[in-house]
């Protein structure tokens, strides 16, 4: 075949392909480039090895920022997941006519809880003239403000994580879905209960379906910027206990003109994603082995 007989094709593919190169190979190469250099955006890029990243990983506010982020993903994205697998459960189950209506209701969250209108109702709710501390008024507990304390911010914003549990609960139910219910009727009949058949039937078959929405919520929560950008006044306190590693990395890349050092913190943020993801295939992997 001809060059000219893909003339079509290429014609189509033309937009994307210059997006590609523009808008995501181009400055994905001009990053780590700039990963290497001190750059302040009014200058020109001078090289400096690998000076940035020595500066980074003797940055106490670097782990700081690394140990914040870790812990909403490691306590965000399983306590999301299985909400969201539990009523998803609940869901496919149900013999409700007004099952669809539901559906559409919890999938909501997902829409709009990334949004700066929800974080910032998000701070108002969890203030410490809120809806929470007023509704503890009526047991007679006296609130606190919970965003400006060290001890609870964090915890504002991981419950603001799990409350987006609509999209892979939406999964988790196309998944149970394609599930064959002959599966669940022989178990029945080999004397297994629910609990068993949930071990023995649903999990196993579920596995690809809880692994593509580990690796979705994991990337996702290690790139999330707006709730704690806005909840903690862009500055992530109190004392940096919201301080996520994307807020810390906008600060060094944007605020404090050290574009070079904010490049070398995304190339380690691809990183440690790449990292945490080999590390769940792999579990994965190890867990499909055991059920067999």
């Amino acid at each position: 075949m001809k060059l000219k007989d893909y003339g079509a094709a290429y014609l189509f593919l033309t937009p994307w392909l210059i997006g590609l190169f523009v808008f995501s190979l181009f400055p994905i190469a001009a990053s780590l480039y700039l990963s290497f250099t001190s750059y302040d955006m009014l200058n020109p890029p001078v090289w400096s090895g690998m000076e940035n990243f020595h500066n980074i990983f003797t940055d106490k506010r670097f782990f700081q920022s690394l140990q914040v982020t870790l812990t909403y993903v490691l306590f965000g994205v399983p306590m999301e997941l299985i909400f969201a697998l539990t009523l998803a459960i609940v869901l496919n189950y149900s013999v409700s006519k007004a099952v669809n209506v539901y559906r559409g209701i919890y999938y909501i969250p997902s829409l709009i809880g990334g949004s700066v209108s929800v974080a910032l109702l998000w701070r108002q709710i969890f203030g410490s003239d809120g809806l929470i501390n007023q509704g503890l008024e009526w047991f007679g507990v006296a609130g606190t403000s919970w965003i400006a304390n060290p001890s609870t911010a964090l915890i504002t914003i991981i419950i603001l994580k799990v409350w987006q549990f609509g999209s892979p609960m939406v999964i988790f139910l196309a998944g149970l879905k394609q599930i064959p219910k002959e599966l669940y009727e022989a178990a029945e009949i080999d004397g297994a209960g629910r609990r068993q058949s949930f071990f023995q039937v649903t999990l196993p078959l579920l596995t690809p379906v809880i692994l593509f929405n580990l690796i979705m919520q994991l990337i996702g929560s290690f790139q999330a910027f707006t709730p704690a950008y806005i909840i903690s006044g862009g500055n992530g306190g109190p004392v940096n206990s919201t301080l996520f590693y994307t807020l810390y990395l906008y600060q060094q890349g944007f605020q404090n003109y050290q574009m070079g050092t904010a490049s070398a913190m995304a190339w380690i943020l691809l990183l440690l994603i790449a990292l945490f993801s080999a590390v769940t295939f792999w579990s994965s992997r190890r867990w499909v082995h055991y059920m067999e």
